[in-house]
């Protein structure tokens, strides 16, 4: 088995388990030791191929235990330990009624920071028990801070809490000074650089009296451990392989982190597409994956998977004509094997309503030829410009689903509940603290701040909430908070008996607060399975702050009771996706590319990118709508204010050539119907009769 596993210089895979690779993706799964950047194209088999390399390690003798598999989404982390076993079952020869070997350190480099920096809290100099703070919660706090330093009383226009959190979390993950980063992307912050260094201060300060770390302190604190020589030698040599997914996603603080981990290259294993790096405002750098060789002089090797198993011919023909006019990046032409399918249209319309009326007259052609609402997606660049088409799909009764909106951690009484169980875990938290005090019926925000206040800095918090008496109008309920705060801080109840004991106390709350209480209660309800999925309550908070559910029926209308129904998704949403018809909007500058993304070539480049990623999604039919004029929204009372758009600079000479160009119909078309004979109505002689 090692000898077939071993054997690196066959062209061809072994059939044990690996007999499904092509050649490209064969070459990475025997890649040796070295430094290897694997530049995946879209549809690729990314997934399986990276799947496929972790089994054939493994299967080589490779300890699963010192394996470290990064990626982005838990979700994505879930996928590829779930394909490697089904792989080493096959490799290994087990039965499958036999539980493969498990990858204990595979997660997002989020949630593999909050493991080290618990494991290594000590030394470090951190609290053992510190809480993570998902973004609401860091909002609240920034917002919290910024008033207790007068900010928000100014008369001039200061920037408010989330922009200020926005403004810090791009200076930690791009690691650049706040002057730079101000200049770059915040210009009109640029002359409040003294007063926001001075927020920025307070806040980690408040984090660190309350043991608190958001999400960009655990990469900021993960990195900073790695620049001590002790520490980057001890991770270094607990881990034989890492292996990251989507490295053209990663920022500066990851790139660092990843070189400290193997400075040497050897073990380390990248995969990524740097046309699909779309993810500049979270600080992400394409340039991690195009400089990768040079980090490791000739010692890295560079391959490409080009098959593309998604697309036809005739849709991967656009999409290289498209990437063609980026000048820097790793060269490739993706192809198919499949056969070819219908070019994708250019389809003109009048303005936006007409766009909204031909996409719907489209899905339900489809669907009568035997295309599912389900196998259709409408893709747009920002979340705004689908609201015609959203009205239009609602007066024709067409189901539709919408990605992007709210997330779950949002919702008030997800936030309520998981602020119980933080707040016993860490009693300096003093934002969870307030927010379970407040909760109580009949304890005002005066009582509540109170009882922060005798809170903060004390040795025993156990003895300040026996010793607080409430207002009178609280002291039948606060002994019930005051029993389960007890209970779960000193441990007398077990993970996960401990979750249900505090949903108990909460649910009555609840009925109390909310008149939706049904609905919101079932939120609850799958929260609790995700608690009694987690080994412990600590692993359980950090997870969901670090790596959240993406929807809640907080935010939820009605539901769905089709059996079908059309899938609407912005363009960065619908990364990972795919389906057999895409219909993309907007097709026009100002659109695609965004206004606000015409600074200079790196945000052009970045939004041809984002119509790649758009185009790619498409397996048979694709369709790319342009409207002529737009409608000013703002002054439409005031009568037809419009402007003209221009067809979208992303749409070449070289593109359109491999595209079929559609006229759709016009605004009174549209109204009237092409199918009224000619002269129906003779409107001069009309005129005349009337005597004008």
């Amino acid at each position: 088995m090692s000898a077939i596993l071993s054997s690196t210089l066959s062209s061809a895979p072994p059939a044990h388990g690996f007999s499904q690779l092509n050649p490209e993706q064969w070459a990475a799964v025997a890649h040796g030791d070295g430094p290897l950047l694997l530049v995946a194209g879209a549809g690729t088999g990314k997934t399986g191929t990276l799947a496929a390399r972790v089994a054939r390690l493994v299967g080589d003798g490779a300890d699963p235990q010192r394996l470290l598999l990064l990626t982005f989404s838990r979700r994505a982390a879930h996928e590829l330990s779930h394909r490697c076993g089904l792989l080493l079952q096959q490799v290994l020869g087990l039965p499958v009624s036999t539980r493969p070997p498990a990858l204990p350190w595979a997660g997002t480099f989020h949630a593999i920071a909050a493991r080290l920096l618990r494991e290594w809290a000590q030394p470090l100099g951190l609290a053992p028990g510190f809480t993570v703070l998902d973004r609401g919660d860091a909002e609240d706090l920034m917002a919290h801070t910024r008033a207790g330093l007068g900010q928000a009383e100014w008369p001039q226009r200061f920037p408010m809490a989330p922009t200020c959190l926005a403004i810090h979390s791009q200076r930690v993950n791009r690691d650049r000074p706040l002057p730079e980063v101000l200049a770059a992307a915040f210009p009109w912050c640029a002359p409040w650089a003294a007063e926001l260094q001075q927020l920025f201060d307070a806040y980690a300060d408040a984090k660190q009296r309350q043991h608190l770390l958001d999400l960009d302190d655990l990469l900021l604190y993960w990195a900073t451990a790695m620049e001590e020589p002790a520490v980057a030698q001890a991770l270094a040599a607990r881990f034989d392989h890492v292996l990251v997914d989507e490295y053209q996603d990663t920022n500066r603080l990851q790139a660092h982190i990843l070189q400290r981990l193997k400075p040497d290259g050897c073990g380390l294993t990248v995969v990524g597409d740097d046309d699909q790096s779309i993810y500049s405002f979270r600080a992400a750098e394409p340039g991690n994956l195009l400089d990768f060789a040079q980090q490791h002089g000739g010692t890295t090797r560079v391959l490409s998977l080009t098959q593309n198993y998604r697309a036809t011919p005739a849709l991967l023909a656009a999409s290289n004509a498209l990437m063609d006019e980026v000048p820097e990046r790793h060269p490739k032409r993706l192809w198919s094997a499949a056969a070819d399918g219908p070019r994708p249209r250019v389809v003109t319309v009048a303005d936006e309503a007409a766009q909204a009326r031909w996409v719907a007259d489209e899905v339900l052609r489809q669907r009568e030829e035997g295309l599912r609402l389900k196998r259709q997606a409408v893709l747009f660049r920002t979340g705004s410009h689908s609201t015609l088409l959203e009205l239009e799909l609602a007066r024709r009764q067409i189901p539709f689903v919408k990605y992007g909106g709210l997330k779950f951690m949002a919702a008030t009484h997800v936030k309520d509940l998981l602020a119980v169980l933080r707040w016993a875990h860490n009693p300096a938290n003093t934002l969870a603290a307030q927010r379970c005090a407040l909760l109580v019926a009949g304890l005002g925000p005066g009582s509540a701040r109170r009882l922060v206040q005798a809170l903060q800095g004390a040795a025993e918090p156990a003895a300040v909430l026996q010793a607080f008496v409430p207002p009178p109008s609280a002291r039948a309920e606060w002994p019930a908070l005051r029993t389960l705060w007890l209970a779960l801080h000193q441990g007398a109840l077990p993970w996960p008996a401990a979750f249900d004991a505090a949903l108990a106390w909460y649910t009555p709350q609840l009925q109390r607060l909310h008149d939706d209480a049904a609905v919101r209660l079932a939120d609850l309800q799958q929260l609790r399975q995700v608690a009694h999925a987690q080994p412990s309550g600590e692993r359980f908070l950090a997870e969901l702050s670090i790596d959240p559910p993406q929807a809640s029926s907080d935010e939820s209308g009605a539901p769905h009771r089709d059996e079908d129904y059309l899938v609407l998704s912005t363009m960065h949403s619908a990364k990972g996706q795919e389906w057999s018809a895409v219909h993309v909007l907007n097709l026009v500058d100002g659109c695609m590319p965004a206004d606000l993304a015409t600074g200079d070539a790196a945000q052009i480049d970045e939004e041809r990118r984002l119509l790649y990623v758009a185009m790619t999604r498409a397996r048979r039919q694709l369709n790319l709508l342009a409207p002529q004029r737009f409608h000013v929204s703002q002054q439409a009372r005031w009568g037809d204010r419009h402007l003209y758009a221009s067809l979208s600079r992303f749409l070449t000479p070289a593109v359109l050539a491999c595209c079929e160009q559609v006229a759709g119909p016009g605004p009174a078309e549209a109204a009237l119907g092409a199918d009224l004979p000619s002269g129906l109505l003779d409107l001069a002689a009309r005129v005349r009769a009337r005597g004008c």
